[in-house]
C-alpha cells in the first residue's frame, strides 16, 4: 500500500496513507514524496492527490460596500435641553464650582496664614516685653546693688574714721601718760632723800616699765592708724 510523506518547509512527517493524508488538509503547494519519486513535488502536480486537496479561497479584493440605510435623525434632550447644550452647561457649571472651591480654599489659606502671622507677631511682642522686663529687672538689681555697696562703703568709711578718731584720742592720752612717766623718771633719778638705794631702784624700774608700756601702746596705735588710712584709700 502506497504511503506518503509531507515536508512543511523545515521537517518531514509521515508516512501517511491516502485517507490519513486527506485528514491533513494538504493544499496544492504542499510538498509530497512517496516511494518511486526522484524528488519532492507539489501536491497539485500529483494527479492522484488532486481530489483530496483543500480548496483555499482567493483573497478578497474590491469588496462592494453594503448599502447604507438612511440615518434617522432623532433629537435627544436632557432635562428639556439639547444634549450638547446640556453637556456644555455642565462643563461651565463644573468650571464655576471648581473656581469657587479653589477661591474658597485660597481665602481659607490666606486667613490661616494671616492668623498664624498674628500669633507669631503676638508671641514676638510677648518675648520682647519679657526681655524688656528682664532687662529692667537687671537694671533695678544693679542699681540696688550699687546702693547697697555705697551704703556698705559709707558704713565702712564711717567705722574706719571713727576708729581713727578713737586712736587719735588714745594717742593723746598715751603720749600724755608717757610724758608724765618720763618726768617721773627724771624726778625719781634726782630725788634721793628719805629712800634707800633699793627703794630708789624699784621705783625707777616701775616707772621705766610704765614708759615701755606706753611706748608700745603708742607704736601699736600708730601702726593701726596707718593701716586704717591705707584701707580708706581702697574703699570706693
Amino acid at each position: 500500500m502506497k504511503t506518503y510523506y509531507i515536508h512543511n518547509g523545515t521537517e518531514n512527517s509521515g508516512p501517511f496513507l491516502l485517507d490519513e493524508l486527506k485528514a491533513k488538509k494538504i493544499t496544492k503547494t504542499t510538498l509530497i514524496w512517496f516511494e518511486g519519486m526522484d524528488e519532492w513535488k507539489y501536491a497539485g502536480d500529483i494527479p492522484e492527490l488532486r481530489s483530496i486537496l483543500a480548496v483555499i479561497p482567493p483573497p478578497l479584493k474590491n469588496i462592494p460596500p453594503l448599502p447604507k440605510e438612511k440615518e434617522k435623525v432623532v433629537s435627544q434632550t436632557i432635562l428639556g435641553m439639547d444634549k450638547s447644550i446640556f453637556f456644555w452647561a455642565c462643563g461651565i457649571s463644573t468650571l464655576i464650582v471648581a473656581t469657587l472651591i479653589f477661591n474658597t480654599y485660597q481665602d481659607n489659606r490666606s486667613l490661616e496664614l494671616e492668623e498664624k502671622n498674628k500669633q507669631t507677631e503676638f508671641q514676638n511682642q510677648q518675648i520682647e516685653m519679657q526681655q524688656k522686663q528682664t532687662d529692667e529687672e537687671k537694671i533695678q538689681i544693679a542699681i540696688q546693688e550699687k546702693i547697697n555697696n555705697d551704703r556698705l562703703s559709707k558704713q565702712k568709711k564711717d567705722s574706719v574714721n571713727n576708729r581713727i578718731s578713737e586712736i587719735k584720742e588714745l594717742l593723746i592720752v598715751n603720749n600724755a601718760n608717757l610724758e608724765e612717766d618720763q618726768n617721773k623718771l627724771i624726778d625719781a633719778k634726782d630725788f634721793k632723800l628719805l629712800r634707800s638705794e633699793n627703794e630708789r631702784e624699784d621705783q625707777i624700774n616701775l616707772i621705766e616699765d610704765d614708759i615701755i608700756h606706753w611706748q608700745k601702746e603708742i607704736k601699736k596705735l600708730e601702726n593701726e592708724v596707718d593701716r586704717l588710712y591705707l584701707e580708706l584709700e581702697t574703699i570706693h
